[in-house]
């Protein structure tokens, strides 16, 4: 064969495993919404603790020959089909996409397997296995961490099975209702539109200022008081027991000192644009301490996209940059999701010529983060959107090499003193 021929086998033996992936995940959104689907489906929640053991080992067997057993049948189903359509256009390499078949009949034989209960068959069903979640929610791929938000989280959420896609798509990879949310800078105009969009999103909002006033957000014409709670910068550690109930921190505060550079104006920028939101991250941080804590609680940041680009005002760039670059080395050892929110110039009383909405900006920071948006861009400014990530991989990867976490600092110094 040509080489045109096997780049033809390898995407089209891709797609059959991507499109039966996508065939599952809508299945599985529609049992959820559809009676007759769902009462089949219902059995698969019905089997888990929250701990991820099963009730009893009747009712996961029975899981499998009702909902795990048809989905298999629907997966085999797709797979025929798109064999189809690949004979109809590409006979010649047709079969590659019988890599659909082949995956579709793995989750076949493991749920016929599985409800037979041999038992290890059940050590196959990887996203429902107990015991500790080693990392956070995957991105990309489905791992435990994310399919136990389905089960204990939201049902309503989180649909996908091997790959995210149709939940980032449907904007499900992140389910706000009910979550505690708690937002600095909240008396500004982003601080009171994230507020409001998050109140529409199902959360219970925590308005964090050093403000005097309430904060009370106008929602259809109506007002609604936000519980709000008022800190200083330098006292992070006041906000302490608030965090053990918040699921999801905003760190949105900030200062600009414009074209000022005196001592006083950097030792007051890097305070609160970076210092202080580092020392609000840590402490949060640290409630993350069982299953749930991992899964559900996050932290967004906004840096600016000042990280990249310059923002007319010195001060404001090196401090938000440094914030931006304490938080990527933090990524890489952080016991929950932490986000980036790289913003462009929306009006405020910081920036009051600035251009976009602050609540535009805001409604779209929560539907991106609900598509599980990690790095969310909101900017005028296409290039941000091309040198953000490109800087955020390479600077990951140089602090992956040459800084070690404290982890690996304590296997390095038990090492020593073992070979001393």
């Amino acid at each position: 064969m040509s080489s045109i021929d096997w780049i033809l086998v390898a995407v089209w033996g891709t797609s059959s495993i991507v499109w039966v992936e996508i065939v599952r995940d809508l299945n599985h959104a529609l049992a959820h919404v559809w009676q007759p689907l769902g009462r089949l489906h219902n059995w698969h929640h019905r089997v888990f603790r929250p701990d991820l053991t099963p009730v009893s080992e009747a009712i996961y067997c029975q899981a499998q020959w009702r909902n795990d057993l048809p989905e298999s049948l629907i997966m085999l189903t797709a797979s025929a089909l798109f064999w189809g359509l690949v004979f109809s256009v590409s006979p010649h390499v047709h079969w590659a996409a019988f890599a659909g078949s082949l995956y579709s009949l793995s989750f076949l034989l493991g749920a016929i397997s599985r409800g037979m209960g041999w038992k290890w068959a059940q050590e196959t069903d990887l996203t429902h296995m107990p015991g500790p979640f080693p990392s956070p929610p995957s991105h990309w791929f489905v791992n435990r961490p994310y399919h136990w938000r389905h089960h204990f989280d939201d049902q309503n959420a989180y649909f996908c099975g091997a790959l995210t896609f149709v939940d980032r798509a449907m904007g499900t990879a992140l389910s706000l209702k009910g979550k505690t949310v708690a937002v600095t800078g909240a008396s500004g105009s982003l601080g009171t539109g994230l507020l409001k969009h998050l109140h529409l999103a199902g959360a219970k909002v925590i308005a964090l200022t050093s403000s005097d006033r309430e904060i009370v957000l106008d929602l259809n014409s109506e007002s609604h008081t936000t519980k709000t709670i008022k800190w200083q910068v330098g006292r992070e550690s006041d906000l302490a027991e608030l965090f053990e109930n918040v699921d999801i921190l905003v760190l949105n505060h900030g200062i600009n000192v414009h074209g000022a550079r005196t001592p006083e104006a950097i030792e007051q920028s890097f305070e609160v644009n970076a210092f202080s939101s580092w020392r609000l991250m840590e402490q949060f941080l640290q409630t993350v301490k069982t299953n749930r804590d991992m899964v559900c609680k996050e932290v967004w940041v906004n840096t600016s996209e000042a990280e990249v680009s310059p923002a007319f005002s010195p001060l404001y760039e090196l401090s938000k940059r440094t914030l931006g670059d304490l938080v990527t080395m933090r990524r890489l050892d952080a016991p929950c999701i932490v986000r980036k929110l790289i913003l462009g110039p929306f009006k405020s009383n910081l920036n009051p010529i600035g251009i976009m909405s602050a609540d535009r900006v805001a409604r779209k920071i929560v539907r991106l983060a609900k598509s599980d948006t990690r790095n969310i861009i909101v900017t005028i400014n296409p290039l941000t959107g091309i040198l953000l990530p490109v800087k955020e991989f390479f600077v990951s990867w140089y602090f992956r090499w040459f800084s070690r976490s404290q982890t690996a600092l304590k296997t390095v110094e038990t090492s020593k003193s073992k070979s001393s």
